[in-house]
Parts: C-alpha cells; sequence; structure tokens
C-alpha cells in the first residue's frame, strides 16, 4: 500500500462570486514527487491553489491534509515599494523572525547564498524569486507550492530555476506543486502534470500529457516535440488512495544551460 499522500481532494467543487470555478476536481499529491498545474487563463488554476493551502473552502467535496502538513509558499508576485528600505535579511524575518543561522541556511538552499545585506529593491529577477524561495523554505515545508514563481524571468533562467526545484525536492524530500503557463519548459522538470479546465481534463506523465487530445486542443502541438527531446524512465504504478489509480513513465526535456 502506498503511503499517505499530503494533499488529497476528491470530488472538488470551489466557486468564486457565486460562479463555479472547479468542478468534480481529484487530485493527489505524494511526497517527493512534482505536479505542475496547467491550463489555460481562467480555468481556476489559481482558485485551486487557494482550496490547498485553506484560503477558499470547498462547496462539495472534500480536501484531506496529511497530519501537521507544513505548507512552503511562493506567490506569483509581491510587490515592495522601491522606497521603502527593506533588506533580504529583514523581509526573511517578515512576520516571524528567524535566526541568522535559520536566514543563512536559507538562502543557501535557494541558491541565494550572500544575499542577506542587499536591498529587496536592487535584486535581480532571479535574486528576487529565490529569496521568496528562502523564505517559504524557512517553514521546513511538506509541501512547496510555486504559482507562477518564474514570471518574468527569461528562459535559461527558468530553467535554472525548475533545476533548482528539482534538487530541494531529492534535499527535502518534500512534494512540489507548480503552476506555470511555461509549459514545456516546466512540464520538462515534471513527474506529473494535471491539465485543468475547471475540471482534469487529463493528467500524467508529461510526454502521456502533451499528447493527450484534450491538452492539445487547447494549447497545440509543440509541447509535444519539446518534451521528445531527452527521455529517463522509471516506470510505477499505485493505487493512489484516492479511488484512483496512476501508471507514470516520466519524460523530461534537457533544460537548457
Amino acid at each position: 500500500m502506498s503511503a499517505a499522500p499530503l494533499i488529497c481532494l476528491t470530488g472538488a467543487h470551489a466557486a468564486l462570486g457565486g460562479q463555479e470555478v472547479l468542478s468534480g476536481v481529484d487530485l493527489r499529491i505524494d511526497r517527493g514527487e512534482i505536479v505542475t498545474i496547467v491550463g489555460p487563463n481562467g480555468s481556476g488554476k489559481s482558485t485551486l491553489m487557494r482550496v490547498i493551502i485553506g484560503a477558499l473552502p470547498l462547496r462539495r467535496g472534500k480536501v484531506t491534509r496529511a497530519p501537521g502538513l507544513r505548507i512552503g509558499y511562493v506567490p506569483q508576485k509581491l510587490h515592495i515599494d522601491p522606497t521603502l528600505p527593506m533588506s533580504v535579511r529583514r523581509f526573511l524575518s517578515l512576520p516571524n523572525r528567524v535566526s541568522d543561522a535559520e536566514a543563512t541556511e536559507a538562502l543557501a538552499h535557494a541558491g541565494g547564498a550572500g544575499l542577506e545585506g542587499r536591498q529587496m529593491s536592487d535584486l535581480s529577477g532571479g535574486q528576487f524569486q529565490r529569496v521568496l524561495l528562502a523564505r517559504a523554505l524557512l517553514t521546513r515545508p511538506d509541501l512547496l507550492i510555486l504559482d507562477e514563481a518564474t514570471q518574468g524571468l527569461d528562459q535559461p533562467g527558468s530553467a535554472a530555476f525548475y533545476r533548482l526545484i528539482e534538487r530541494l525536492r531529492a534535499e527535502l524530500n518534500c512534494g512540489v506543486l507548480m503552476v506555470s503557463h511555461e509549459l514545456h519548459v516546466v512540464m520538462a522538470a515534471s513527474d506529473r502534470v494535471i491539465c485543468l479546465n475547471h475540471h482534469v481534463c487529463c493528467e500524467g506523465a508529461p510526454e502521456h500529457v502533451a499528447s493527450a487530445p484534450e491538452y492539445r486542443a487547447l494549447f497545440g502541438t509543440g509541447t509535444q516535440g519539446a518534451l521528445a527531446l531527452y527521455r529517463h524512465q522509471h516506470d510505477h504504478h499505485h493505487d493512489d488512495g484516492c479511488g484512483h489509480d496512476h501508471d507514470h513513465d516520466h519524460a523530461h526535456e534537457a533544460p537548457d544551460a
């Protein structure tokens, strides 16, 4: 029997402003796996994130979280007034103060070693994202959630960030849930991809999803060719504990240097 999931949604329905945004969504995230949610604008991705972190209740269905689940969240964007003096070290102690050792360790894990004394307003896009990631890591998360975390980065910067996420997954043995519009780059870093359009259109290994008719109807065929550039496989099969079986044949694109 497989280990209990970090998060399990069963028949999840959620609404915003009285309009249903999620309809019958089943989702499971396990420790140690990277899951990516893709879908067009308005498909319910952000709503799903809010349900998972507990910021939005379900209308119907069930969400089960592992006991004591710790979530680290990297937002899509965060505006800091450039006229406000705010060092990286001070930012990492908001809202809860952390020790110098904890801040240094989190920055090192996030690829931002040595940034403690820098002003937040002076950071490059990539450095800013690494500081946000470091702040999320301070909770020692079981589940790391990244909502469009590479927005504004160029493709080499995005690829480097996703390589970092893969390394953190291995080092921390946490689950990772990502949302991104950078389809072939983020999917290449994923163990499993879920295509969402208010409901789950299709899910599975990246190459499987990229060739699925439902996915191609939404996004076209370009991603399928990109994912075929590089493959490695470690097939496995398990009952997900939410009433669904999954066969995973993982396929990854070699990220840009």
